[in-house]
C-alpha cells in the first residue's frame, strides 16, 4: 500500500484482535509464573529465575531464524499466516503443560515447557508484527495500526487481570485463574485466527528472493544507524519494565502489604490506565513526533517510580495513584515504538536494497525477550542476594525489594530516554526515504 492509502476498518479490527489473545496469557506468564513455580511450587526465587533466563536464551537463536524465514517464504498461503497458525498450536500445548503441571515439578519441566512456550510465541509473535508493518507506509497510519493492534492487547491484559480478581473474590485459587485463562486463550483464539487469514491481505510476496545468509544480514546493520539507537532504547526501556513487572506480586504482598484479593486490583488499574492513555499519546504524537512522545511517556513513568519507596505499608491509594502513572506510560510503551520499528524497516530498505521486516522484528522481539529476561534472572536472584526471602521477611529485605522494584528502572529509562530524545528519522525524513525507494522500483521495472 502506499502512504496515503488508509486501512479499513473491518481490515484493521481483524487484524488487530488476535493482539487480544496473544496479551492473555501475558499476566499468567510474566507476573503470576515466578510466584507459582518460585514459591508454590517450591523451586526457590533464584532458580526460577535462572531457568527463565535460560529458557528465553534459546530465543537467541530461534528468533532471527524465524525472522528470516518469514520473510523468505513462497508459500501460496502466504509468508505469515502458515508460521502464525503452527506458533498458535505450539504455544496452545505449552501453556497448559505450564500452569497445570500433570506431574512434579522440577527445573527441567519448567525448562522445556518454557522453552516450548517461547517458540510457539515467536512463530506467531514475529510475523504477525512484521505483517502489521507491511500493511501501510505512512507514518501516521502505522502508529494508527499498531495503537490499534496494542490496544486489543491491552485489552486482553485487561480481562486477563480482572478475571483472577474475580475468581479469587468467590475463593479460588491464582492457579485456576490461570487454567481459566489458558482455556480462554485456546477458546477465543482460533475463531480469531481464522479471522485474520481470511479478512487481512497480506502483500504481493517479492518476486526477488534473497541469497544473503543470516552472517550477510547481521553485517548489512552496520549501515543503519536508527536501527541500533531504536533497538538499544526498546531493550533498555524493556528492562526496566520487565524488572518491576517480576517483583510487582512480591512488592504488594511483602512490602505495600496488599492481600490477594487486593492484589489483582492494582493490576487491573494498572493496565486500564494504559488502554485509557493511548489516544492522549496518540494526539500529542501529532505535534511532537512519534519518539518526543515516547520520551515524555518514559518521563512520566520515571515521575510515578520515584515515589514508590515513600508509601508506607497499607498506603493503597497512594500505590493506586502511581499504577495510574505508569500504567498510562505503558500506553505509550506499547503503541509508539513498533511503529518506528516500521519506519526503520523502510530506511532498512533503501539502505540494503531489501524489505525484510520479518529479520528485523526478530530482531527487536528477541531483544524483547531478554530485555524480560534478564529482567526476571537478575532481579529475582538479586533481592534475594540483598536479604529478601519471602519465608523470612525482614526491614532490610523489604527495602531492598522496595529499591529494585522501583528506583534501579529510572535508571535504564534515563538512559532510554537519552537514546530517543534526538532520534533522526521523524516524519519528514521517513518521506525522503519512501520517495526513494518508489524511485529505485519505478528504475528496476524499467
Amino acid at each position: 500500500m502506499t502512504a496515503d492509502v488508509l486501512v479499513d476498518r473491518l481490515t484493521l479490527t481483524a487484524y488487530a484482535l488476535p493482539g487480544f489473545i496473544l496479551a492473555v496469557p501475558t499476566v499468567p506468564i510474566y507476573v503470576y509464573l515466578p510466584v507459582l513455580y518460585g514459591d508454590r511450587f517450591g523451586l526457590g526465587l533464584a532458580l526460577t529465575g535462572t531457568v527463565l533466563l535460560a529458557a528465553r536464551l534459546f530465543d537467541v537463536v530461534t528468533d532471527p531464524l524465524i525472522g528470516r524465514i518469514s520473510d523468505a517464504l513462497r508459500w501460496r498461503a502466504g509468508r505469515r499466516k502458515p508460521l502464525i497458525l503452527l506458533g498458535g498450536c505450539l504455544a496452545a500445548l505449552a501453556l497448559f503443560r505450564i500452569v497445570s503441571p500433570s506431574e512434579p515439578v522440577d527445573w527441567p519441566y519448567l525448562l522445556i515447557w518454557s522453552v516450548v512456550l517461547y517458540l510457539g510465541w515467536t512463530l506467531v509473535a514475529i510475523p504477525y508484527a512484521a505483517w502489521g508493518a507491511e500493511l501501510c507506509n505512512g507514518y501516521r497510519e502505522r502508529l494508527r495500526i499498531t495503537s490499534a493492534r496494542e490496544g486489543a492487547g491491552l485489552f486482553g491484559i485487561l480481562f486477563a487481570s480482572a478475571l483472577p480478581a474475580v475468581l479469587l473474590m468467590t475463593g479460588r485459587t491464582e492457579q485456576n485463574a490461570l487454567i481459566a485463562l489458558a482455556w480462554t486463550t485456546v477458546l477465543v483464539g482460533v475463531p480469531v485466527m481464522v479471522l485474520l487469514t481470511i479478512r487481512v491481505p497480506e502483500p504481493k510476496i517479492p518476486s526477488k528472493r534473497s541469497t544473503a545468509s543470516i552472517r550477510a544480514y547481521f553485517s548489512s546493520l552496520l549501515e543503519n544507524g536508527p536501527f541500533f539507537r531504536l533497538i538499544a532504547a526498546w531493550g533498555i526501556n524493556g528492562f526496566a519494565n520487565g524488572l518491576p513487572a517480576a517483583l510487582f506480586l512480591f512488592y504488594l504482598e511483602f512490602a505495600l502489604g496488599a492481600g490477594a484479593v487486593m492484589r489483582p486490583r492494582f493490576i487491573l488499574a494498572y493496565f486500564l490506565a494504559a488502554v485509557l492513555g493511548i489516544p492522549a499519546w496518540l494526539a500529542l504524537s501529532r505535534r511532537v513526533g512519534k519518539h518526543r512522545t515516547w520520551c515524555f511517556a518514559m518521563g512520566l513513568a520515571i515521575f510515578a517510580f520515584a515515589s514508590v519507596p515513600m508509601i508506607p505499608a497499607g498506603a493503597f491509594g497512594m500505590f493506586f495513584l502511581v499504577c495510574v502513572l505508569t500504567g498510562a506510560a505503558l500506553g505509550a510503551d506499547l503503541a509508539i515504538p513498533p511503529s518506528i520499528q516500521a519506519d526503520v524497516v523502510d530506511y532498512d530498505a533503501m539502505k540494503h536494497g531489501e524489505a525484510r521486516p520479518g529479520f528485523l522484528f526478530a530482531l527487536w522481539s528477541m531483544a524483547t525477550k531478554f530485555a524480560q529476561a534478564l529482567a526476571v534472572g537478575i532481579g529475582l536472584p538479586l533481592v534475594a542476594a540483598l536479604g529478601f526471602d519471602p519465608a523470612q521477611v525482614t526491614v532490610s529485605g523489604q527495602f531492598a525489594l522496595t529499591v529494585i522494584y522501583a528506583w534501579l528502572p529510572i535508571v535504564f529509562k534515563l538512559i532510554a530516554v537519552a537514546l530517543v530524545w534526538n532520534f533522526s528519522l521523524t516524519e519528514r525524513r521517513l518521506l525522503t526515504v519512501q520517495r526513494r525507494l518508489v524511485g529505485r522500483r519505478v528504475r528496476v521495472e524499467d
